[in-house]
């Protein structure tokens, strides 16, 4: 028989906490990109798409054997 390695019991919930980690980073930068610009609702709220985008991708590299 062959051993399977041990793999971490969570990492579903890490990885979401790494996409909800990135959401949130991205919508931060881009609220503060849009404060130095005079336009944070709208580049916060564009950072939240691209947060979703990169997070989803970020996720799927991390955690491509889930």
């Amino acid at each position: 028989m062959t051993d399977r390695p041990n793999r971490p019991t969570m990492r579903g919930a890490v990885a979401g906490s790494v996409l909800l980690a990135t959401i949130i980073l991205c919508a931060a930068v881009g609220f503060g990109i849009g404060a130095a610009v005079g336009a944070p609702a709208a580049l916060g709220i564009v950072g939240v798409f691209v947060g979703v985008v990169a997070g989803i991708v970020v996720v799927i590299r991390r955690f491509s054997d889930v």
